[in-house]
């Protein structure tokens, strides 16, 4: 184990979003159990918040929201700041002022999208490419450029900061194309702190009754809902989703809090989504899965799917006959769980090498 370290782990940690969330808290928890004394920057910004709150309370824009559903929007909302008072922070400081921080050994940058130049509330903010943080080593783990495609090249105005980096790491092959070939640097290909650290998730599964088949997401396409409802008619699985409303669902769990979402999917028979942290959640329960990606979330996806052998559970379309039952029938091959392990040991290993 390398030596102990005074860790600042900077990410997006205070979004109303599972994925989010988890992976911060996985990450910063990860660091703590190795031995390092680890902590989440916990940077401010007061238009961001305001942001996030208002998108939190109608998060399927451009789709109305129902009046009856807004308490339960606020009571999620209100779940998700109890879970990040428990979570290990700094002081809390600006976004755009870092000097009230104390100087740290090493700055971890990741996961999530923190190098996303398109991002709607974080894009283009200098704090995430290392400025003005006070860190003997700047490193980055499981970074995304989100869908910041490859494609669009890279300024070196940011490339030069990312240059300024001891060690790279990202999360999809994306992200490895626009940092190889633009910034001159060979990241590692990490997973995402959720797979590579799932001991931190302790959720338990949920014991309903009756099956259920799990929905995560919104802006399905309009062949899905009619799709699950037979597949529901003829397996008598139910459908439950969770986190907004979902008018093909049997249920939905819109209040549910992180912890909640955790067992919610431990205790799942089967996952639907066309969220990235759905389709992780899904493989780190091994359970079987459709994902229907948004042209948002595509890079992420995408490249997640085609890193550990899953592709196969992607529907860029409507599926033939059968198929939609077929991934839903049954868990992913072997070979995803054997990439999983083997990404887990490269990630182990960049870590190790990265805080030496």
């Amino acid at each position: 184990m390398a030596a102990r370290k005074k860790i600042g782990v900077l990410t997006f940690h205070r979004c109303i979003n599972y994925g989010s969330y988890w992976q911060a808290r996985c990450l910063v928890e990860g660091l703590r159990n190795a031995g390092h004394d680890a902590e989440l920057l916990d940077h401010d910004c007061p238009e961001i918040n305001y942001r996030e709150w208002r998108c939190s309370l109608q998060p399927t824009l451009p789709e109305p929201t129902p009046s009856a559903h807004r308490t339960l929007y606020k009571e999620k909302g209100r779940r998700f700041f109890e879970a990040f008072d428990r979570l290990p922070m700094s002081r809390r400081f600006s976004l755009y002022d870092p000097s009230p921080l104390d100087d740290y050994d090493t700055v971890v940058v990741g996961s999530d999208e923190v190098w996303n130049l398109w991002h709607p509330w974080y894009g283009q903010k200098h704090l995430f490419y290392g400025d003005g943080l006070k860190a003997d080593r700047l490193v980055s783990y499981a970074a995304s450029f989100g869908n910041y495609d490859a494609e669009q090249g890279l300024d070196d105005y940011w490339g030069g900061r990312i240059r300024g980096f001891h060690a790279v790491s990202v999360r999809d092959q994306n992200s490895l194309t626009l940092v190889s070939e633009h910034v001159g640097v060979e990241p590692e290909l990490v997973l995402d702190p959720c797979l590579q650290f799932p001991e931190v998730i302790r959720g338990t599964a949920a014991k309903d009754q009756e099956p259920y088949a799990l929905i995560y997401g919104h802006g399905f396409p309009e062949w899905l809902g009619p799709a699950l409802k037979r597949w529901s008619a003829n397996t008598g699985v139910r459908l439950v989703s969770v986190g907004y409303g979902c008018a093909f669902a049997d249920e939905s769990r819109i209040s549910a809090g992180p912890l909640e979402f955790a067992g919610l999917v431990a205790g799942a028979q089967a996952v639907v989504t066309n969220f990235f942290h759905g389709c992780v959640f899904a493989l780190l329960n091994g359970k079987p899965f459709v994902s229907v990606p948004t042209p948002y979330r595509f890079n992420k996806v995408r490249d997640l799917t085609a890193k550990l052998g899953a592709e196969r559970h992607l529907l860029w379309e409507e599926p033939e006959p059968g198929r939609l039952a077929e991934l839903l029938g049954g868990p992913p091959q072997q070979g995803v769980a054997d990439r999983i392990n083997d990404y887990r040991a490269r990630s182990a290993g960049f870590l190790h090498a990265a805080l030496a």
